[in-house]
């Protein structure tokens, strides 16, 4: 029975939904790609992420726990992972584009991805 409730916790923890973008972070919302990374930030504040580097790949599926002054960090409880944004969602020409971990990547949709990824 402890097994059960246990489980039936942590289930329900790792399900936890970040919360909605605020507006001042608004322009963050939509898919970023580049060759070798993609970003997805849904305006309900979740994230799903992945760089391929050589014969290796990263990736995470999570809500957005905060905004800080270099970037955002996403995450489950004592898990996360922090993406430093050197240079905030900016219009090139007809094109919008973020500098992530120090990768440029053009918004490729603007759509706002609802309730989940």
């Amino acid at each position: 029975m402890w097994k059960q409730i246990a489980a039936l916790s942590l289930a329900l923890w790792l399900a936890a939904c970040g919360e909605p973008v605020p507006q001042e972070h608004r322009s963050y919302v939509g898919l970023w790609t580049s060759a070798e990374m993609s970003l997805l930030v849904t305006a309900d504040g979740r994230v799903a992420y992945k760089r391929i580097s050589g014969s290796t790949s990263k990736s995470i599926e999570a809500p957005i726990k905060r905004y800080e002054a270099d970037g955002f960090t996403v995450g489950f409880g004592p898990f996360d992972t922090h993406f430093k944004v050197s240079r905030p969602p900016y219009q090139d020409g007809s094109q919008w584009k973020m500098v992530v971990d120090g990768v440029e990547l053009v918004r490729t949709s603007t759509v706002d991805v609802g309730k989940s990824i």
